[in-house]
């Protein structure tokens, strides 16, 4: 069992700098509070503060109340194409999962087959994993693989029933390893102008939280 303490995010966490100089470095931006309340972000990098908070693999979410969903689109036609880019969500409207149905997929050549990746911060709802359901029984070109860094709610029986249906309607789920989480970082993540590009580092307990949701989602399925 994870020893993990209940942490409330700073604002530097939540992606909100904390000091005005820290503000400095993200100029040119949107800030936060300039956009609408619960709009879907999309992008092709996130701020890595976004990242070090908000993927992190702990047991207790407290405070990690949105989806980050980073996706890999291979689209499989005469020319083959890939695409990439990154979706975030506010828990009270669209979930990046429904915005990536609606918004990205459609984007891509229609009737060719897509193998896709989502390397996602924790699985998905029951109403999203009931859409992820639909849009592969309807779209037999679409093949899904969902990298999720938490387990959502497992101890739900009706979430643990939609994970087991999104199994069965043909998506693939893991959990991600240090590994994917070194990807995402290297692939997803913003780096400083100027800067060499800064190795991932891992957090404490990296391993053994991704042993613990590993072994729970094996169980549920």
């Amino acid at each position: 069992k994870m020893a993990e303490k209940q942490e409330e995010p700073s604002n530097a966490q939540n992606g909100e700098p904390d000091n005005a100089e820290e503000g400095e470095g993200k100029k040119k931006k949107v800030k936060r509070e300039d956009l609408p309340p619960f709009e879907i972000v999309t992008g092709e990098r996130l701020p890595a503060i976004f990242f070090k908070f908000q993927f992190r693999n702990v047991e207790y979410s407290s405070g990690r109340n949105k989806t980050f969903l980073c996706y890999v689109v291979e689209t499989q036609g005469k020319e083959p194409v890939t695409c990439r880019g990154y979706l975030e969500d506010e828990h009270a409207a669209a979930h990046a999962e429904m915005a990536f149905f609606n918004t990205i997929l459609p984007a891509c050549q229609a009737g060719a087959r897509h193998d896709v990746t989502w390397y996602v911060s924790s699985s998905p709802c029951v109403t999203c994993a009931a859409r992820i359901c639909e849009a592969l029984r309807k779209n037999k070109g679409l093949r899904l693989t969902i990298m999720v860094g938490r387990l959502f709610m497992w101890e739900e029986p009706e979430m643990q029933a939609a994970l087991r249906s999104m199994k069965e309607a043909g998506c693939k789920l893991r959990i991600m390893k240090p590994q994917d989480f070194e990807y995402v970082w290297k692939n997803f993540v913003e780096q400083e102008e100027g800067e060499e590009a800064k190795s991932f580092v891992p957090w404490e307990d990296i391993q053994e939280n991704f042993q613990y949701y590993e072994e729970k989602l094996a169980e549920i399925l």
